[in-house]
């Protein structure tokens, strides 16, 4: 088995016996065993779109996405497509390097960097009344007083609504100047999550939306923020209903690229035994 599947699978096992065992993430790192886990104990679910030029919508100046057959069973003997699209494509990861320079980039990037656990903050109420919304350190608060702490090194999941309007024109939802208007992080509330270290050196963001940065932004300054260190963000993600609020690992997947800027990406929100999906 190839070094970065044994990592995977062994980080797998591990974490999830630790909680099966009552330990938190942090405790599970120093403690000498854990209880076995049967990994066809854990539940899967699809948080990522599928890569369909017809539906797919691509981000002002980014490349058309383009899907050509260039072989036919009938002619051919197999079949096969032709992709032609940005790394950034529909759901995907990326990763630090795409807005910092010398930060790593798809291929410096470990397993257990693409595998987190996960916290869902349903925002969906505040962007409907305005698609501008900016998330505050006070509606984060609020989550946490609710649900509890948010894990260290976690990706924290925007649930905006925004994934019901993939596909259409209310999805990049912009005017008549060109700007793009979705809910996003504030940066103070970024900022926030990253010196209480409940991002940490390889949590990150995650949203059904084009950016964690709200779409007006146009200095992508929460972005910049986020993608440091060993960081990720995840975008337009689908399907969040089914993602708990609490309890859940996402894992981004996806071809890594010589010196990519992250990945299009099957992601997934992996559920341990005795957490329901949402």
């Amino acid at each position: 088995m190839p070094m970065r599947r044994r990592v995977l699978a062994a980080g797998l096992a591990g974490v999830f016996g630790a909680a099966l065992s009552g330990r938190t993430a942090q405790a599970a790192e120093t403690a000498e065993a854990a209880p076995p886990v049967r990994l066809d104990q854990l539940n899967l679910v699809n948080l990522s779109h599928v890569n369909d030029p017809a539906t797919t919508n691509v981000f002002p100046g980014d490349p058309a996405f383009e899907l050509e057959t260039i072989a036919t069973i009938p002619e051919d003997g197999y079949y096969l497509q032709f992709v032609r699209e940005g790394e950034h494509t529909g759901t995907h990861w990326g990763a630090p390097g795409h807005f910092n320079t010398g930060e790593p980039l798809a291929d410096d990037m470990d397993p257990a960097d693409l595998f987190r656990p996960a916290v869902k903050i349903d925002v969906r109420a505040k962007a409907a009344a305005n698609p501008d919304y900016a998330v505050t350190i006070d509606d984060l608060k609020a989550w946490e007083k609710r649900h509890g702490r948010i894990p260290n090194e976690s990706v924290v999941v925007l649930w905006t609504g925004w994934d019901a309007k993939w596909g259409t024109p209310a999805f990049p939802n912009t005017d008549s100047s060109g700007v793009l208007h979705q809910p996003g992080f504030s940066i103070p509330a970024v900022q926030w999550l990253i010196d209480t270290g409940r991002l940490g050196r390889r949590g990150g963001t995650g949203t059904d939306t084009f950016s964690p940065d709200v779409g007006t932004d146009e200095t992508y300054t929460v972005s910049k923020l986020v993608y440091r260190r060993h960081r990720i963000s995840l975008e337009i993600l689908a399907n969040l209903k089914a993602l708990p609020t609490t309890g859940a690992w996402v894992l981004a997947g996806g071809p890594i690229n010589r010196r990519g800027a992250g990945s299009t990406a099957t992601i997934f929100g992996v559920l341990p035994p005795g957490v329901k999906a949402g």
